[in-house]
């Protein structure tokens, strides 16, 4: 499989894994205080992030994967706080797809590149506004509700925190392995103090929470955060945060065939705006970057240009 596919692959890959987040986050919250869930969540990421390095013994984290991991560890960290308490008071739907604004604003912060994405590309992220405003007033007009809201502020992180991967990390020989172990440990600590007080309630938890936890920690998170960071080392920050744009037709899936949620008319038209909208942001931007790159190249070549330039 060629490379770009593959990676876009594993950026799909993830998108489903995320969708199916929502889902299990507000299972988990139901039972647990958010701040326990993130703690668990963050701290069971790094016992198995700890144990992953731990195994292959080959290369220890460098200064620049040690200085990039505590900077996105923080970002990563707000990001699941918005989303984590936003999912607690939103349907798993809901949430899925306001996250997806991500698409309108990570182009905008995205500046690993000097090439500007074509005024199409932003008319597709128009429909996802649209869609978003459809959801968000399903049930009649009125301002956001706060979990509305929240994921509203999560997607703004998200974006922010996407762009930061791709200028921290593309073209760098940075190990995803050591950054998302970082992460991981940077969350534990941050979400340990908020947690403490409510830790005793993990010994009273069920088992159907206890592997909501366990799936958040080892797919939602180190699987995840492993595949984002590797896939975005060898694509566009734009372009991953479009692929990932699909999560809302997981989140959707798993919330109604699984959580028993029920979609309005009006909320139905806002999710396929939503995902007509990426999977049209993702053909122009896929076109663009395509002929950007085969033009930057063209203006570069030499007559005595050799191999080496692939």
């Amino acid at each position: 499989m060629p490379v770009a596919r593959r990676t876009d692959a594993v950026l799909l890959l993830v998108a489903l894994v995320w969708g199916s987040s929502y889902l299990s986050a507000k299972t988990a919250t139901v039972a647990l205080p958010v701040m326990t869930v993130l703690f668990v969540r963050y701290a069971t990421s790094a016992l198995a992030c700890g144990a992953l390095v731990a195994s292959r013994r080959t290369r220890r984290c460098t200064r620049e994967e040690l200085r990039a991991g505590l900077l996105l560890g923080v970002t990563q960290a707000a990001v699941l706080v918005l989303e984590t308490y936003g999912v607690a008071h939103t349907s798993a739907a809901n949430a899925g797809l306001i996250i997806s604004l991500t698409i309108v604003l990570t182009p905008l912060l995205d500046r690993t590149g000097s090439r500007r994405l074509p005024w199409t590309f932003f008319l597709a992220a128009g429909l996802c506004v649209l869609a978003v405003g459809l959801l968000t007033s399903s049930t009649g007009l009125h301002a956001p509700r706060l979990g509305d809201a929240l994921v509203l502020a999560a997607a703004v992180v998200r974006a922010g925190h996407v762009a930061l991967v791709g200028r921290l990390t593309v073209g760098l020989p940075l190990d995803p392995l050591n950054l998302t172990t970082v992460q991981t440990v940077v969350g534990s600590a941050l979400f340990l103090t908020p947690a403490l007080t409510r830790l005793s309630d993990l010994a009273h938890s069920s088992a159907a929470t206890w592997t909501q936890l366990v799936y958040l920690a080892l797919f939602c998170s180190v699987f995840a955060f492993l595949a984002q960071t590797w896939a975005v080392q060898r694509t566009s920050a734009s372009r991953a945060s479009l692929l990932l744009g699909t999560e809302p037709i997981w989140a959707v899936a798993f919330g109604i065939s699984l959580g028993g949620e029920r979609l309005t008319l009006w909320a139905t038209l806002g999710a396929m705006l939503m995902i007509a909208g990426t999977y049209w942001g993702q053909a122009i931007e896929r076109t663009h970057r395509t002929t950007t790159a085969r033009t930057t190249k063209k203006d570069g070549e030499r007559p005595a240009m050799t191999p080496s330039g692939a």
